[in-house]
């Protein structure tokens, strides 16, 4: 073989090892990105029935013994999550409750009309009809309790259901998805093993164990893996923060170590798809008859 086609064989074998290194690296960030969406639908469901909260206002004659008395009941039930104080001065001075009233009450009353108010969380387990009626109902009869004001649950359990349908939706997408790139991967893999086929041959012609072909494909599989894992792991992350600046603050995501996972599990995946596939496709070609080696 002269210098020139030793060459020409050289970059062509550079240039299916980088595009396929590229290959794997684009599946396995479509990959990452479906798991980050589908991973956040659950977060933002689980969220949505976290953020249920239970207004409970109190008669302005009670003095602090008595509020203390009241929030022990109520921080007692199984159905709170967690428990703040607001006063009717806080109320009045807060600027998303003047918003909603679109005017300053103390300019049409000489006085506050608001009154004093736990605002309770409820936990997700407790947030559906039956279960909220019958908290409303307890905390109703508690001395020093005027009105308990409640969100409408039924559109709480409406968002949440179609939340569920969108996750069962991603969830199966992305079982599909994983199919398609495994059998994508699979390919890209065994043409980059097929261009060194005759290499293979030769190798075993001149007496070479089976270990010893595979070992130099393997340690070219583990590191090409990796590296794809690590691109695909690298965009991954450019994505989540992209993301994570173009979404309201208000809508959950997932935080950053459920990021550094998903990356980490990327990097995993490719070294495990390169090494496995390799080592599949290396040994079918080891042993594959030398008089059929021209026909695959």
């Amino acid at each position: 073989m002269s210098a020139t086609s030793d060459k020409r064989m050289r970059r062509k074998v550079r240039r299916s090892y980088v595009i396929s290194t590229i290959s794997i690296a684009l599946v396995l960030f479509i990959l990452g990105a479906v798991s980050y969406v589908t991973l956040s639908a659950i977060t933002a469901a689980e969220s949505l029935r976290e953020r249920v909260v239970v207004s409970v206002e109190i008669t302005d004659e009670l003095d602090k013994e008595a509020k203390r008395a009241i929030l022990k009941q109520i921080k007692g039930r199984d159905e709170v999550l967690s428990v703040d104080y607001m006063s009717k001065e806080d109320k009045l001075g807060d600027e998303e409750f003047r918003r909603q009233f679109e005017l300053d009450i103390r300019e049409i009353l000489d006085d506050n009309p608001l009154r004093d108010s736990f605002e309770l969380t409820l936990t997700k387990e407790s947030v559906d009809e039956e279960s909220v009626r019958e908290f409303v109902g307890y905390i109703s009869t508690i001395e020093g309790v005027v009105y308990v004001a409640v969100p409408p649950i039924e559109v709480v359990d409406q968002m949440h259901e179609r939340l569920t349908t969108i996750i069962l939706a991603l969830l199966v997408f992305l079982g599909v998805l994983l199919i398609i790139s495994l059998l994508l991967l699979n390919n890209t893999i065994r043409l980059a093993i097929y261009a060194k086929r005759y290499l293979i041959n030769t190798m075993k012609l001149v007496g070479a164990t089976k270990w010893y072909i595979m070992r130099p494909f393997l340690r070219s599989a583990l590191w090409q893996g990796a590296l794809s894992g690590v691109v695909a792991g690298a965009m991954m992350w450019g994505l989540s923060y992209a993301i994570s600046r173009m979404i309201s603050a208000q809508v959950e995501l997932l935080d950053q170590m459920a990021v550094i996972v998903i990356v980490g599990g990327l990097v995993l995946l490719g070294v495990i798809i390169t090494l496995v596939f390799s080592a599949l496709a290396v040994n079918n070609y080891v042993n594959m008859k030398t008089n059929k080696i021209h026909l695959y």
